[in-house]
């Protein structure tokens, strides 16, 4: 056993055994003294020590096993202290830490050292600064203690976060990029509580505790991350993040937190899938409620509706929406719920400017995104709608023999010009995939490939439309549907290194049912660089795998060619028998 600290606390050591055994006449005599005064001075433990030496039992086994029931005694003792109500609880605490602290680096005394810190709200400036110039005693002290230094390290703090944070990000670029390829599960759909129950969000919900300061610090680290990495999932950690604590009754934090209540009745609606009138009021309570000089909370409020989950449900109940009004034929503007949805999405997706500029003010809606786009998205509904009644009918009485192929002259406009309009498209094609309307998929994905800021190429939409494509996946065998898929969309962008990705796993996950031909071709047209990924040439070998297991396609029986000059030409053909 190390002897650090011993000394200062007047307790004999080895380097006082060693000058004893030094300077003394009578070594056998010496060491007899030298245990006396520094063994156990229990008169009945005392007298047990010469029956335990005739059973052959060492000494420092007896004083070990002795000390290790002292050990756990002492730290049960320390636990019933701080649990108590006595009011000088704390003061006998400071008054053990201040005891025992100069052993901290005793192996065997450390673990009461650290447990007496847990159990103080406040360790003494003193102690917090010799753990955290010690990185072995930092390490393994309790979280309880290190919540007590972030607050004054904000970089110790960064050290701790930043793995979690990148880690969390991982996880999410993994469900975008390698996750299973399927409606029923793709990104969106896993619920909210579930999300936030995750390993990751619990560990540093943990890591806050209670203190609002950590709290704050926490969240400018994923406001400074998703300035400068445009990445949305952060904007997903900032919610889960609230509603964790939330879930955990974390009131201290969920009091003072501005944006609670309204990601609370966000929360309820991502949830449902869908914003009902009632908590559209809700939410727009929240929005009109920002009081003057407080309009730094729109930035918040802007990050919390990026989040992928709030735009989808925002997106999708705005198509719902739209459906409704067109069959009650009325117009966009008369919709108070359509303009509310509007509303938050165009302040979701200006985040990042937002906070980029530090100028907080809702963007304003666009009139034309209103009086022009939307309505035209609307008669693309009604066509959509007419079309499958349509087709119920007798041939002789349809409107419709072919399904349209021309766009309203807005959309093709609008779409790569304008971020929410851009974004309603994006999930327009995305409802006509549930509804397995392949014909008008075919009609709009040429006005795709000119998106704004190429969100139809992001990772996002390409996940989420690849895995509604699992739905349509026997119209993959018609030419008319594959050519506009992957000739027409997604191979003009496989340059990009993320489009490349999702082409693979979708002609992965298609492939049988593409002629053998076209996939054959379509295999070579995505064979990546030598300078490509990994990633992109193990998955280019999968789909290489597949072209090679191929069955022959069975050849046409062709009728033998006879020449135009042949006599054989005016011979009648003979009568059946």
């Amino acid at each position: 056993m190390a002897a650090v600290g011993m000394d200062e606390l007047g307790i004999s050591g080895g380097e006082d055994l060693r000058e004893t055994l030094t300077n003394c006449t009578d070594p056998l005599k010496a060491i007899e003294q030298f245990q006396m005064e520094n063994g156990i001075l229990l008169p009945t433990l005392q007298s047990a020590l010469p029956f335990l030496d005739l059973h052959g039992i060492p000494r420092i086994d007896f004083h070990q096993s002795v000390f290790d029931e002292l050990r756990e005694k002492l730290l049960a003792r320390t636990a019933i202290i701080a649990e108590g109500k006595a009011r000088d609880k704390y003061s006998k605490l400071e008054e053990l830490l201040e005891k025992s602290f100069p052993l901290v680096k005793m192996p065997a005394i450390q673990p009461v050292v650290m447990h007496v810190m847990k159990h103080l709200p406040k360790v003494p400036e003193k102690y917090l600064k010799h753990v955290t110039s010690d990185p072995a005693l930092y390490g393994v002290c309790a979280t309880e203690v290190k919540r007590q230094i972030w607050e004054d390290n904000q970089t110790l703090l960064g050290d701790e976060v930043s793995p979690l944070l990148r880690e969390y990000i991982a996880e999410k670029d993994n469900l975008l990029l390698d996750g299973e390829l399927s409606f029923t599960h793709h990104m969106l759909t896993a619920s909210p509580r579930l999300r936030r129950q995750g390993q990751i969000v619990g560990n540093l919900t943990r890591m806050i505790g209670r203190s609002t300061l950590l709290y704050d610090m926490v969240l400018q680290f994923l406001r400074t991350l998703f300035l400068r990495t445009c990445n949305l999932h952060y904007c997903t950690m900032r919610a889960e993040l609230l509603m964790s604590l939330h879930d955990l009754e974390i009131n201290e934090i969920c009091s003072i937190d501005p944006c609670h209540k309204f990601t609370w009745c966000l929360d309820a609606c991502i949830r449902e899938r869908f914003v009902d009138a009632k908590r559209a009021r809700e939410l727009q309570g929240f929005l009109d409620g920002i009081k003057r000089g407080k309009e730094q909370v729109l930035g918040d409020l802007a990050t919390i509706l990026c989040d992928p989950f709030a735009v989808s449900t925002l997106a999708v109940s705005t198509m719902k929406i739209l459906q409704e009004l067109a069959s009650q034929e009325s117009l966009p503007r008369d919709s108070t719920d359509l303009l509310l949805l509007l509303r938050m999405l165009s302040l979701g997706l200006a985040a990042w400017d937002m906070i980029d500029s530090q100028v907080f003010k809702e963007p304003k809606l666009d009139v034309e995104l209103i009086t022009r786009f939307l309505p035209s998205l609307m008669s693309l509904l009604t066509d959509d709608s007419t079309y499958v009644v349509d087709q119920r009918l007798p041939v002789e009485e349809r409107v419709f023999q072919t399904y349209p192929t021309s766009l309203p002259d807005t959309l093709t406009r609008m779409m790569p010009k304008q971020r929410v309009a851009c974004q309603l498209g994006l999930f327009y094609v995305l409802h006509l995939a549930r509804q397995r309307n392949k014909n008008a998929i075919i009609r709009v994905l040429p006005v795709l490939g000119e998106s704004y800021n190429d969100l139809a190429y992001g990772d996002l939409f390409l996940h989420l439309f690849t895995s509604h494509l699992t739905l349509l996946i026997e119209d993959f065998s018609s030419e008319d549907f594959y050519t506009p898929v992957f000739d027409g969309f997604l191979l003009p962008a496989i340059s990009k290194e993320n489009v490349h990705r999702h082409t693979l796993r979708l002609a992965l996950h298609v492939h049988h049912k593409l002629p053998h031909v076209y996939f054959s071709t379509l295999a070579l047209r995505l064979q990546p660089t030598q300078q490509g990924a990994e990633v992109l040439r193990e998955l280019h070998s999968q789909l290489a795998d597949k072209v090679e297991t191929l069955p022959a396609e069975p050849a046409i029986a062709m009728e033998p060619a006879v020449p135009v000059d042949s006599p054989l030409r005016n011979v009648p053909t003979p009568a059946s028998l």
